[in-house]
């Protein structure tokens, strides 16, 4: 599968992109994956050219091409201001400027770095509503590494389970099954009939 991973760290060394790079090994465990990485970084004067004149560089048509054909995306910001950064924003409205269709249906892992864990829920009040209405299909673990999470236990799990979630989403032929789900009379036991509970808590 083509695997295509946008990164918006800013900074040479980027913990943002370390944890892009990490995602990208885990998927790639799962199946096999061509991974094209696209650093928005290099892209920034291209991006803010093409929000003035409407036109994209060689260079931007090119990311968005790769992300428009991708089996599988993995999108990774710095969180500033509590939010995704201007460039990452940026980039996506380039995205669908050019093409409003161009992520329809596409497997989308989302993930973010900060510097404090208080900032974990960028995931669900950003990232995860700003896929959702460009129409694709964000997996359900995303990724947030605070400072303190690189080496801490639980940053590796999180990126495993990720990663594989991902790859069976944009390649299901390749990728082992998923943990088999628990059924009514597996994993949760006897189910009590709702009248039943009720019943007990009137003492009948």
């Amino acid at each position: 599968m083509k695997l295509v991973v946008v990164s918006a760290g800013l900074s040479v060394p980027s913990s943002t992109r370390l944890l892009a790079d990490r995602l990208a090994a885990a998927v790639g465990r799962q199946a096999d994956a061509d991974v094209e990485f696209v650093e928005l970084r290099d892209l920034a004067v291209e991006i803010a050219q093409s929000l003035t004149t409407g036109f994209p560089g060689p260079a931007l048509s090119r990311a968005v091409e790769a992300v428009s054909g991708a089996d599988g995306l993995i999108a990774v910001t710095p969180v500033f201001s509590a939010s995704y950064s201007g460039l990452f924003k940026s980039f996506f409205d380039a995205v669908s400027g050019f093409d409003k269709d161009a992520l329809v249906g596409t497997p989308v892992l989302i993930a973010a770095t900060g510097g404090t864990a208080r900032h974990s829920l960028v995931l669900d009040h950003a990232l995860r509503p700003l896929f959702a209405y460009l129409r694709a299909v964000v997996v359900p673990t995303g990724v947030y590494a605070a400072s303190e999470d690189w080496g801490a236990q639980g940053l590796a799990e999180r990126i495993e389970r990720a990663g594989a979630e991902l790859a069976r989403l944009a390649s299901p032929a390749a990728a082992p099954a998923g943990p088999a789900r628990k059924t009514a009379s597996g994993g949760f036991g006897t189910v009590v009939p709702f009248e039943e509970q009720l019943a007990a808590l009137r003492g009948e």
